[in-house]
């Protein structure tokens, strides 16, 4: 064997050329977050474009960190598609605030994992307290146990794992079996996809998630939840939970809680609801008649990591039945056992992951740093922009909104004069592939009723009523070109 150094280096940096290298890591961070519109929202980038620059095989020999940054901002940086821009509206925006960043620094820095309180006790203890202050902003019930999951997509597979176990106990103490073949739960036709992946990750199948038919705001049907429940029973299926939506993904309906609270409680079924874009907006007194019901619901979530400007990934699960969770998860191996404490939580016992991130320290730092009533005035300011967009729309010929704007989401669509509905789609493709391609704005589409429509998410905290109306004259202006383009 070759002869080892007696000190191995460690991959770190000199203490002075850490602050250098860490000054200049923020200097950049700092000129990135105060000129975001420098940058194309969207990459002008073709695929495979960043596979062929980047050298097939891994580094041998450390780089200096001025280079590795020089070749950060040359080689990476056009390739991003940049989420903090003002006229990111594509997606539900992913919470870029500054104090968010250096949350996140000291968060690596620490580089904390949560496995049981004893392995970071202020990890533990910051997650019981910042999701009991976010609580009682929302509005919801005191009682509830709270902890953060990466994504709701991952805090809904807990909730229906809750449900599982819940109808499971049920049935033991009827002297029955629950039937783990049979399980069916319930949503809206326009739920997010990650509740039908719930229903895949449980081994039961796509189709063992009924979708259920929505009214003219789209919203689920009482009444045909109520058929689709009855039919389920008849043929032997057993149904565990109905998942009901305020503020859905495509056009942010919002379901009648309190009716499906009520056809919940009639055949005892889990109950969750995903706010996951829109229940920020509880904060608001005057948003509150949206969450009416909420506080019946078994669990609850909502992504600070969307509307609340924590960055990503951080959400906010709350369910008030949390026993159901931790019977079902609880696998304690010895080497992580501990000594027992009544004030103690052991996040692990209540999810499938063992470690977790000190996600809490990043909304911490946000509240602290910008403070509810700052939030609940940007929230305010993004649903006016919204209602003020949603009235040019309204008021326009050209134009018409495909769904309510309850919340900060305009869904609307160009209607060419004369044109079919299949024109119209086309229409409308070729006007979203325009906006997009100028640089200055990124839009999405969905489909309400079959029709293509394109969606305008305001929600960045650096978006203001003069890029609303730059991208309303944009609108107007490419809705020509698109118009013209389909009649060639």
């Amino acid at each position: 064997m070759p002869d080892l150094p007696e000190s191995p280096p460690t991959g770190d940096l000199e203490s002075e050329e850490f602050r250098r290298a860490g000054h200049a890591v923020i200097d950049w961070i700092a000129d990135y977050i105060a000129h975001p519109e420098r940058l194309r929202v969207q990459p002008d980038a073709e695929p495979g474009a960043l596979l062929d620059k980047l050298p097939g095989e891994a580094p041998v020999h450390p780089s200096p960190y001025g280079e590795i940054l020089a070749d950060f901002e040359r080689t990476i940086v056009p390739h991003v598609m940049h989420w903090n821009h003002p006229g990111f509206m594509g997606y539900f925006s992913a919470g870029g605030s500054s104090p968010g960043v250096l949350a996140e620094t000291l968060i690596a820095a620490l580089n904390n994992i949560g496995l049981m309180w004893s392995s970071s006790p202020a990890l533990t203890e910051l997650e019981e307290r910042t999701l009991q202050w976010l609580g009682k902003l929302l509005g919801l019930p005191l009682s509830w146990f709270g902890m953060i999951h990466g994504t709701a997509s991952t805090a809904s597979l807990h909730a229906m794992i809750a449900a599982r176990e819940f109808a499971a106990s049920a049935a033991r103490k009827a002297g029955s079996a629950l039937d783990l073949n049979r399980l069916v739960i319930y949503t809206s036709e326009h739920a997010h996809s990650s509740v039908e992946k719930t229903t895949a990750a449980l081994g039961l199948g796509w189709e063992a998630c009924r979708k259920i038919e929505v009214d003219e705001r789209y919203a689920m049907k009482p009444d045909a939840l109520r058929e689709a429940i009855a039919s389920d029973l008849r043929n032997g299926f057993a149904p565990i939970a109905i998942v009901a939506t305020v503020g859905t993904t495509g056009c942010t309906a919002v379901d009648p809680v309190p009716a499906i609270a009520d056809i919940a409680a009639e055949h005892a079924l889990w109950l969750h609801i995903d706010a996951a874009y829109a229940g920020a907006s509880a904060m608001l007194p005057e948003m509150r008649h949206h969450f009416e019901g909420c506080e019946r619901a078994d669990s609850f979530v909502v992504n600070p990591h969307k509307w609340m400007f924590v960055p990503m990934d951080l959400t906010a699960f709350y369910t008030a039945r949390p026993e159901y969770l931790r019977d079902a998860l609880s696998l304690v191996p010895e080497y992580l056992r501990s000594r027992e404490y009544s004030r103690t939580v052991n996040y692990m016992e209540y999810a499938i992951p063992l470690g977790r991130r000190f996600r809490a320290l990043k909304l911490w730092y946000v509240l602290r740093s910008l403070g509810a009533e700052r939030i609940a005035d940007t929230l305010r300011e993004h649903i006016r922009l919204a209602r003020l967009l949603a009235g040019w729309v309204d008021a326009s010929p050209g134009f018409e909104r495909m769904a309510p704007t309850d919340f900060s989401l305009v869904c609307l669509r160009f209607r060419p004069a004369g044109a079919s509905e299949e024109e119209t789609d086309a229409a409308n493709e070729r006007l979203l592939h325009a906006i997009n391609e100028t640089g200055e704005f990124f839009l999405s589409h969905t489909k309400l009723r079959g029709r293509y429509t394109i969606r305008v998410a305001i929600g960045n905290l650096r978006t203001t009523e003069e890029h609303v109306r730059r991208l309303w004259e944009l609108l107007q202006g490419l809705a020509a070109d698109a118009e013209s383009a389909g009649r060639r």
